[in-house]
């Protein structure tokens, strides 16, 4: 029988994964799968390639080791939301977190997919991704979830309003921040507060609107349904709700809006009447996005650190990714604090 050539080597050189195949008698891809502790190599074969390296003193390139690891790790960011400013914020994030950890990352908009187009999407991108970042409103699709789950596919909602235990969120505690917003105006003596929800399909407009339920109830306000009104989170439906809020017989003498891009609708349509902000009608928002300070005065809101998130979703789908097989799958409810930000569209009622 002829014995396996020997790698020779070259004085000064570093050593090549190919010596050390050449060496142990294995194929480069045996020594690449022993040396990142994959399963499914032969005993004798991974006792062959461990000597080997040894012999050889063989140190892997972790520069090339890195760079093949995001050509073959591959997160999607899928979105419909129609904030931009939302929108800039979660991009930031997920370019930040995909570059540190030197992933690909593949960003989709189905903005013009139906509900039938977009579970084909998934479909499709479930066979070439390794997992899928998904925002408001697609993580609250079922099905959109269920065909990414049953592909095998890590998944993490961002900014949803509760944690289903099925798959990984990244998200504030929605209800406590309203609360928070909302006691603030209270605080500074208003009492007849207006209200702009949000999309009735998403979650984390239930949890705001039980946010500004709970506050006018801990102050003893009683909760007045005129003073609510549905929006969708775009600037659009602010400016109507804004409308309707502004053109009761006895209007609000503050307006919560449940995101910033309503708010500033808000402050825009009180400019088009006549209004001073903050001196004839507060206004705040939520989520600090770049519509906040887009509009004067300023809008109070709260800083939800969506940036932040989506940069934490790329480390917790890594994690589940590069699991080792059969382990445990660890399904995170990762709740970031959020901040009251106090800016100049608030001021006590009636105050010139």
């Amino acid at each position: 029988m002829r014995n396996t050539p020997k790698a020779v080597r070259r004085k000064g050189s570093a050593v090549t994964i190919d010596e050390v195949a050449a060496h142990a008698g294995v194929s480069a891809m045996t020594v690449s799968r022993v040396i990142n502790g994959h399963t499914g190599v032969r005993e004798g074969n991974r006792e062959r390639v461990l000597r080997s390296v040894q012999e050889l003193d063989y140190r892997p390139n972790l520069a090339a080791s890195a760079l093949a690891a995001a050509q073959q790790t591959c997160i999607a960011l899928i979105y419909t939301n129609p904030s931009s400013s939302y929108l800039r914020e979660l991009l930031v994030g997920a370019l930040r977190g995909s570059t540190r950890a030197a992933v690909q990352l593949l960003i989709a908009s189905w903005d013009e997919l139906g509900p039938r187009a977009r579970r084909e999407a998934a479909r499709s991108l479930a066979s070439r991704v390794a997992g899928v970042i998904l925002p408001p409103p697609l993580c609250e699709s079922k099905a959109i979830v269920d065909a990414f789950v049953n592909a095998g596919i890590a998944v993490v909602a961002i900014a949803s309003g509760h944690f289903s235990g099925r798959i990984s969120c990244v998200r504030i505690d929605d209800r406590h921040a309203s609360r928070d917003i909302v006691e603030h105006l209270i605080a500074q003596g208003h009492r007849r507060i207006g209200y702009i929800a949000g999309d009735p399909n998403q979650t984390a407009s239930a949890q705001r609107s039980q946010g500004y339920r709970d506050a006018l109830v801990d102050a003893g306000i009683g909760y007045d349904e005129a003073l609510v009104y549905a929006g969708h989170f775009t600037y659009r439906s602010g400016l109507e709700a804004a409308q309707q809020l502004l053109s009761l017989p006895c209007p609000p003498s503050a307006i919560f809006a449940s995101n910033d891009d309503m708010a500033s609708a808000v402050v825009s349509v009180a400019h088009r009447r006549g209004l001073q902000v903050p001196g004839d009608l507060s206004v705040v928002g939520f989520d600090d996005t770049s519509a906040s300070t887009m509009v004067w005065p300023e809008v109070t809101t709260i800083h939800q650190p969506v940036a932040e998130m989506a940069d934490a979703a790329i480390d917790i789908l890594l994690g589940e990714i590069r699991r080792t097989p059969g382990a445990r799958q660890n399904i995170v409810n990762h709740v970031l604090p959020h901040q009251l930000v106090l800016r100049a569209s608030v001021q006590p009622p009636g105050r010139p």
